[in-house]
């Protein structure tokens, strides 16, 4: 009775630290922190998760903690840790919304504006429809898979309970924002180039055509030919981001 008791309560330590960084991490990571995504259909997925992968974590898990101080430390530990990949998934999912809203402001739907349910705020139209369309082919190719592989992962990097690595947390989450903002960049380049040859075009036209009420010429024209512009360029936006995310991905993976 005893060795049964030691190995229930062996169990549950397992379950409860595979639990609290995987359900840290899907409490901020892309698609699973959407408005559409409620809180109990979040602790569901957790801890279906979670019973899954306790026998592959299992082995990687160190011996449960003799004293009560040592515990609440882990427990720290793997929310902190949990978190952490959340947010760095969180950066690089967002690098899509800088593209978006040069999209937008280039096309001329800078004040057209609507709830994007991924980041829970209002955003730039644009902004929101690179962000579902993102979303739903981040999960049409399975990447959701590799987000929680690298979850399973980090506990070769991030064991559970040793030192909080509070500078490489700071150093990974810079360098993500930085990778982040060049990503956005070079998806919003076609439209940065569009704004500039677009309205130096238009100002040209003024100078040689003064007579031209060139407002409301230049307005209808702006938004057709930016349409057009994200028309052709949408595919390559979508998987050139896929790309820089997959890449992320695969550096948590073992």
């Amino acid at each position: 009775m005893t060795r049964m008791q030691q190995l229930i309560s062996l169990n549950l330590y397992h379950f409860l630290m595979v639990f609290l960084r995987l359900g840290s991490a899907l409490m901020v990571m892309p698609g699973f922190t959407t408005s559409y995504v409620s809180t109990q259909v979040r602790l569901s997925a957790a801890l279906a998760l979670s019973v899954v992968m306790v026998p592959v974590v299992a082995p990687h898990l160190p011996a449960p903690p003799q004293t009560l101080a040592v515990f609440f430390r882990c427990i720290a530990f793997e929310v902190t840790v949990g978190i952490f990949l959340g947010v760095v998934m969180q950066i690089m999912y967002s690098a899509l919304n800088l593209a978006g809203n040069f999209a937008g402001q280039a096309i001329g739907f800078s004040n057209a504006q609507i709830f994007d349910p991924a980041f829970q705020a209002q955003s730039i139209v644009l902004e929101t429809f690179l962000s579902l369309t993102a979303l739903t082919v981040i999960f049409l190719m399975d990447l959701h898979h590799l987000m929680l592989g690298a979850i399973v992962d980090s506990y070769h990097i991030f064991p559970v309970g040793g030192e909080m690595p509070w500078g490489d947390f700071a150093n990974e989450l810079s360098s993500d924002l930085n990778q982040a903002f060049i990503t956005g960049f070079k998806v919003g380049a076609p439209f940065i180039a569009f704004t500039i040859v677009f309205y130096a075009g238009m100002g040209l036209v003024s100078r040689l055509m003064p007579q031209l009420n060139i407002f409301f010429l230049s307005l209808p024209l702006q938004i057709y030919l930016g349409l057009g512009l994200l028309f052709i360029t949408l595919p390559i936006m979508i998987m050139w981001f896929i790309r820089y995310f997959e890449n992320g991905l695969n550096r948590f993976l073992h």
